[in-house]
């Protein structure tokens, strides 16, 4: 069943991390400003982020087998809707597509494995599920840039195609037929009130960056209004209890909390460099698609080998103490970014690249795997949809900090040395974010046994209530 759904989800992963190579190739192409064409990005995180909390109510609607194959068919659609696009607004609209379809299979693919596992094991078992997260920055910026190297942009889309058509058929041959559990109501309320509040922080947030500042009409109204929204969300989702859109209840979990606030900033700090990190060798150093993408390989290659290791030690010690090494790393691998200049060896940054993508992909094993320990069965697709939703939330928002941090610090700027300034300004930002999750880090669970103690309690329940033979 792992194997399935990975292969589906590669392709959301893939197409994730191709984007992250193209976004200066876009921009020129397509005539729209870094401002505007950010949102190709930005627009597709919120998509996921946006549908992320309905997955619980659409899995017990439809069954898990149903509803992955449909969220692969929309991903499809949506792929071959960006490869058709004419201009960025259409394209910026056929992402949101996408993004419906991957946020989907992303909190599906997590809860239906979690749920096999019954709570055992959650290190070995995120390792697997992490698959395509650690292969997606090996080998995603790769294609990508040999895509625009040799090709048209649109390909980047057709490249779903095959990982779609594959993910579909070994969905219908080999998941078992999940049948849908007792329905519950859709909140509508939470959806209305949650997922425009969202919305509107986020573009208040990517508009920082324009000539009005944080008091011009297109920052302080979205911010203050999605503010407003989210918080009457949060006064209805306690009134209404485990029927809410999102369970804010679940909170009382410090497992869970901690690895939301975790996830938030690691996912902004992921995905926020993984758009500065290509456009900085684009713009500064004057390499190509294909050229940063080479450059890009070694922080993918330490995600990859930080897979297994991270899963491992955290079944034998528990997410926090592995949870602090790993942002300490990653903070320590960031840092050297904030002084990069425009001649600043290549070599020495694939060093730091490859030691921080060791930081960052134990980090993320670890802070989403612990987001269980103390869930009941029932609660695990409520978790996980929280936790997806938190990454994507952070990322969404990583993006748009960062990408306004650049734009007002390098405005004007028409030398290698002053961009080269700019981004340096933003690389600080995202080394805040890591260290900032340094001491959240110690209020993970401090050792990780077969079973929380949650479970262990629950067992002893089930136990109790079992009739004895006589």
């Amino acid at each position: 069943m792992t194997f399935t759904l990975v292969i589906g989800a590669l392709a959301v992963i893939f197409d994730t991390t191709i984007m992250s190579v193209a976004i200066d190739n876009l921009a020129g192409q397509l005539h729209a400003p870094l401002a505007t064409i950010q949102w190709v990005s930005t627009a597709y995180l919120l998509a996921l982020a946006t549908v992320m909390p309905a997955v619980g109510w659409l899995q017990a609607a439809l069954g898990g087998k149903r509803l992955w194959i449909m969220a692969l068919g929309v991903f499809l659609t949506g792929s071959l809707l960006c490869a058709a696009a004419w201009n960025a607004p259409s394209l910026i609209a056929f992402r949101v597509v996408q993004g419906f379809g991957g946020g989907i299979m992303m909190v599906l693919m997590t809860t239906l494995i979690m749920q096999a596992a019954k709570g055992r094991d959650i290190g070995r078992v995120m390792s697997l599920i992490t698959v395509p997260t650690a292969l997606g920055p090996v080998i995603g910026p790769v294609i990508g840039g040999i895509i625009l190297h040799l090709g048209d942009w649109r390909w980047i889309f057709l490249f779903n195609v095959p990982f779609c058509a594959v993910g579909g058929y070994l969905a219908a041959r080999d998941l078992p037929q999940g049948q849908p559990g007792p329905r519950p109501r859709l909140d509508v309320v939470g959806m209305l009130l949650l997922l425009p509040g969202v919305a509107a922080v986020i573009y208040g947030l990517t508009r920082l960056g324009g000539s009005d500042g944080p008091a011009g009409l297109t920052v302080g109204p979205p911010l203050t209004a999605g503010l407003a929204l989210l918080a009457g969300y949060a006064g209805w989702a306690l009134r209404r209890g485990p029927d809410a859109l999102i369970d804010v209840r679940l909170f009382r979990h410090r497992a869970l909390a901690s690895s939301s606030a975790l996830v938030f900033l690691s996912g902004a700090a992921l995905y926020g460099t993984m758009l500065l990190l290509p456009l900085y060798w684009q713009q500064v150093r004057g390499q190509d698609a294909l050229g940063a993408a080479l450059l890009l390989i070694p922080q993918g290659v330490g995600t990859l080998v930080s897979r297994s290791l991270a899963g491992r030690y955290m079944d034998r010690f528990g997410p926090r103490p592995v949870a602090v090494a790993a942002f300490t790393l990653t903070f320590a691998a960031t840092v050297p970014f904030g002084f990069v200049t425009a001649s600043t060896s290549d070599i020495a940054l694939m060093g730091v690249l490859f030691m921080r993508g060791i930081g960052l992909g134990a980090a993320m094993i670890t802070i989403m795997g612990a987001a269980y320990v103390g869930l009941k069965p029932e609660e695990i697709p409520q978790g996980s949809g929280i936790s997806r939703v938190a990454q994507q939330v952070g990322g969404s928002a990583g993006t748009a900090v960062l990408t306004m941090i650049v734009q007002r610090t390098s405005a004007g700027a028409h030398t290698p040395a002053a961009l080269a300034s700019g981004f340096g300004d933003a690389f600080w930002w995202a080394a805040a974010f890591t260290a900032a999750a340094v001491p959240l880090s110690l209020l993970l669970p401090g050792r990780a046994g077969p079973e929380s103690q949650d479970q262990k309690a629950m067992t002893a329940e089930e136990s109790a209530e079992e009739p004895t033979e006589v």
